[in-house]
């Protein structure tokens, strides 16, 4: 039976969203007939960790989905197997970047697709904790739907499987490599009081994750778009286009890979930086891999600890290092997009010695482009005075630590990914002990 892995990684209350991915979960394993592995990465402090585990102790049991909750020291105590069984050189650096003391989108993604590789799963699908699903007639609809009847499978078979395909014919014989939607409602709340505030800022600001040398008026799209998702409108029936899918149209709250890619390259480990979890949207796109958009987007919501002045301050950190961490991702995916083809090897797989080349050219960046970064964003902050100012100051007090950081992740992410396919088959079912059973629901 093929398994699949529904991940759903938190460090906050969602006990209401467990219910609701275990849901979906439920809809898989029932139409699609496949075994789905429900897994629950907990980061959260005691108190929330123990509402978790309340609510997956009280999910029913359901044929086809095998629950897992695990908290960071099962995590670790799986993720230091993994390591020692790999070989890899500098095996503590590499621990510390599958599991790092500081907040890792990219991070807690990669410790789900180990997990999966564990499991003998064949895909990773991604979910987040602040985020609920869109309804019609009353019932939920799930990304899952398209994920499970197309991933994996050759793009030439998933042609009469979707709506409408706009994929060059010369790439019908790849298998579908990425599936996923975007989320609809909100956007994210801090750009969106900048937005609000001072447009001319805003550009100023979100202008700058627009790669150098872009025509100006597709400069003006990219930051139009930036942040906002699919909009405000409501889900009335499904639309999936088999396609070479652009990073801007997804999210990572509604993504789903097949191992081919996952278990090839990781998402770079980088610490408090918001979006470094995207690579293997860019990766995908730039191998010329087939991908499956939809629309059954997921409805972003923003908690309270978002809008508190600590969860303000805590974004426009992770913001501004995704600003300074541009100009390298920037040079990397230059890179890849002009590799195409190249970035696959003889058998069709993603080369991941070849991706690691790539990175390590993004950390050789000259750092004096972000030092005029962190003077634009300087100089906005102050100009919308408030809680920008003092987020103006922390930044200012920071300036060279956080330049430094920026070119470190790059290079950290480089050592990453050549140890990653080592530790890829490490994690493996036949080369593991059995995940924790106090966290595992089986199948009834």
């Amino acid at each position: 039976m093929r398994r699949v892995c529904l991940t759903l990684p938190t460090n906050r209350a969602c006990a209401a969203t467990i219910g609701a991915v275990a849901e979906e979960a439920a809809y898989g394993a029932h139409r699609f007939g496949v075994e789905v592995h429900l897994l629950v990465l907990d980061s959260s402090a005691p108190a929330v960790l123990a509402e978790h585990r309340a609510a997956v102790a009280a999910l029913p049991r359901v044929p086809g989905v095998v629950v897992h909750h695990l908290d960071e020291d099962e995590q670790r105590t799986f993720l230091q197997g993994a390591v020692a069984r790999s070989g890899v050189a500098a095996p503590e650096r590499v621990l510390d970047l599958m599991l790092p003391s500081r907040l890792s989108y990219g991070a807690c993604t990669n410790r789900a697709f180990l997990f999966a590789e564990a499991l003998g799963c064949t895909s990773v699908h991604r979910r987040d904790s602040d985020s609920r699903y869109q309804y019609l007639d009353g019932e939920p609809v799930f990304p899952l739907h398209h994920e499970l009847m197309t991933l994996g499978r050759r793009a030439a078979d998933v042609s009469g499987l979707v709506s409408r395909s706009r994929l060059d014919p010369a790439y019908a014989d790849r298998p579908v490599a990425m599936v996923g939607g975007s989320f609809v409602g909100e956007m994210s709340v801090d750009v969106a009081e900048i937005r609000r505030l001072d447009p001319a800022v805003y550009e100023d600001v979100v202008g700058l994750s627009v790669p150098a040398g872009y025509p100006e008026i597709w400069r003006r799209n990219l930051i139009e778009e930036s942040f906002r998702g699919a909009g405000t409108a409501a889900f009335t029936g499904d639309l999936s286009t088999l396609t070479s899918v652009s990073p801007t149209r997804v999210d990572m709250c509604n993504i789903a890979f097949d191992r081919e890619v996952y278990g090839r390259v990781p998402l770079p480990p980088a610490t408090d930086t918001i979006g470094s979890d995207y690579f293997l949207i860019h990766l995908v796109q730039d191998a010329r891999l087939p991908g499956v958009l939809h629309n059954r987007h997921i409805v972003n919501f923003h908690t309270g600890e978002r809008r508190s002045d600590e969860g303000f301050l805590a974004y426009q950190v992770r913001f501004a290092k995704f600003l300074l961490s541009a100009p390298h991702f920037d040079a990397v995916y230059a890179g890849l997009r002009k590799a195409g083809d190249a970035l696959l090897d003889a058998e069709g797989h993603v080369s991941a010695s070849v991706v690691a080349g790539f990175v390590r050219d993004g950390a050789r960046v000259d750092p004096a482009e972000n030092a005029e970064r962190l003077a634009v964003l300087d100089r906005s902050f102050r100009r919308l005075g408030g809680r920008y100012a003092t987020a103006a100051d922390v930044l200012a007090a920071r300036r060279d630590r956080l330049v430094e950081e920026a070119r470190r992740d790059m290079e950290e992410f480089a050592l990453l990914t050549d140890a990653w396919e080592a530790l890829a088959r490490a994690s493996r079912r036949d080369h593991r002990p059995a995940l924790p059973q106090a966290s595992v629901k089986g199948i009834a």
